[in-house]
């Protein structure tokens, strides 16, 4: 049978573009098809412009404490309008390069909503396309919790089209994206208070990791109601008022209420049954070692298949099924030691083992070295900002076993030393290594 074309790639963001273009340099004929918009979530809804709002709020971060070096201090205005025109301007040129690099690899843009008519055939608004092999790249959609008032929340899809600053803004959950939301947010003036379920913030992160965090920010003025869940959201003359129910029972008047609990695999009205994809888990499509589903010819990467919902790691596993589908080279993704940020401030990140999922698996043997510091940025002023950095270690072998950071530049450290802890460097190879000062890395290497 003669396929319209050899791979189609149905979602254009992260993992489909990698997809698409290693495909394409194979010598496949591919297109793609999106609904909305090329880049996906990390492009449009996340963290391209949630990073600008970051870099944003640095300014004001930084007003509090320029008259120690010597500043004099001045009186400026923050307009969302402008600061929003700029970061719609730089999401628009992202997209633009994506699709002028489509176009060099020669591969087909579709804007059109794509749905499985059979294993081999999409329907594309009435039209049939044939493929031989079809890869699902379709994203998450966030999580919005069945809870009375619901529909007067927005997720963090809505947070960058606001047309103006809250005065106050609740966020349902303490996940990566609502703390960062909750740090920046609240730099830029607004009065925030997050309502999280468990008894501290960033689930999954290192204890250490989520109570320096947390304390920052209290300290900084931002509100956590902790082990409690919203019960009603309720519309009150101009305002917004959420109830709480556990162990704190109050109401908290909001201007806007972001939910930040996660997001689901994109998986419905795809038309997956009529290809024989099965779906596992939360919607999540069943895949293999490499990602192949339940129909042979039809692949799944992303955030759609519930693996680890991170843009670099879609782009491996686009690349990874690719080669293994049209390089003839078998590829399969290790997911261990895969490095992870959270770009609050202070901003936090971590790769490889907790200390308790080391104990979990190693017991007694698990030694941690955990140091809290000031960073010389802080030395002049009366600010305390402690930085935390923390290896958790095998003593029996030395090996490095996980590495977490709480402080500036964090996320750059833990990339870097994430391709040694990947390769098994030990905590003497560490203490071998000549650091540069002053940095807050060296303290690593102590």
């Amino acid at each position: 049978m003669t396929f319209d074309y050899d791979l189609f790639v149905i979602g254009a963001g992260p993992g489909g573009l990698a997809a698409a273009k290693k495909a394409a340099s194979y010598g496949a004929r591919v297109a793609v098809a999106e609904k909305e918009t090329i880049g996906g979530t990390c492009v449009n809804r996340g963290c391209v412009p949630k990073k600008l709002i970051v870099y944003a709020a640095d300014f004001a971060l930084r007003d509090r404490i320029v008259h120690n070096y010597g500043w004099n201090e001045c009186q400026r205005h923050f307009d969302w309008t402008i600061f929003m025109k700029s970061v719609y301007q730089h999401v628009e040129h992202i997209n633009y390069s994506y699709c002028e690099q489509l176009q060099k690899a020669g591969i087909d843009l579709i804007w059109e909503r794509a749905t499985f008519v059979d294993p081999h055939t999409v329907d594309l608004d009435g039209r049939k396309v044939t493929a031989d092999k079809v890869l699902i790249a379709v994203g998450g959609k966030p999580n919005k919790p069945n809870i009375p008032g619901i529909e007067y929340a927005i997720t963090s899809r809505e947070m960058f089209h606001l047309p103006y600053l809250p005065k106050r803004l609740v966020i349902i959950g303490g996940g990566y994206i609502g703390t960062e939301f909750s740090s920046m947010m609240h730099a830029l003036g607004c009065e925030v208070t997050v309502i999280e379920v468990d008894g501290m913030i960033l689930s999954g992160f290192d204890d250490d990791i989520r109570s320096c965090v947390q304390q920052s920010l209290s300290k900084r003025g931002i509100r956590f109601i902790l082990n409690s869940t919203v019960q009603e959201i309720t519309l009150c003359d101009d305002s917004l008022l959420v109830t709480t129910a556990g162990k704190s029972q109050e109401t908290v008047t909001a201007d806007t209420i972001l939910v930040a609990t996660g997001y689901t695999p994109n998986t419905k009205n795809l038309g997956l049954e009529k290809a024989g994809v099965e779906l596992g888990e939360g919607g999540a499509i069943k895949v293999n070692e490499y990602y192949c589903t339940t129909q042979k010819n039809i692949f799944a990467v992303g955030d759609c298949i519930g693996r680890v919902q991170l843009t670099p790691v879609a782009k491996a596993e686009g690349i990874a099924c690719v080669n293994t589908v049209f390089g003839n080279k078998p590829q399969k993704l290790n997911y261990d030691y895969i490095p992870s940020a959270v770009f609050s401030r202070p901003e936090a990140a971590s790769v490889g083992m907790t200390e308790a999922k080391a104990r979990e698996k190693l017991g007694e043997s698990v030694e941690c070295y955990c140091t809290n510091f000031q960073t010389l940025l802080y030395a002049l002023t009366p600010e305390n900002e402690p930085t935390t950095v923390k290896l958790v270690v095998d003593s029996a072998s030395g090996q490095v076993l996980g590495a977490h950071m709480v402080g500036e530049h964090a996320a750059d450290i833990i990339q870097s030393l994430g391709v040694a802890i990947r390769k098994g460097i030990t905590k003497e190879d560490l203490e071998d290594t000549i650091g540069i000062h002053p940095t807050a890395a060296e303290e690593f290497l102590s």
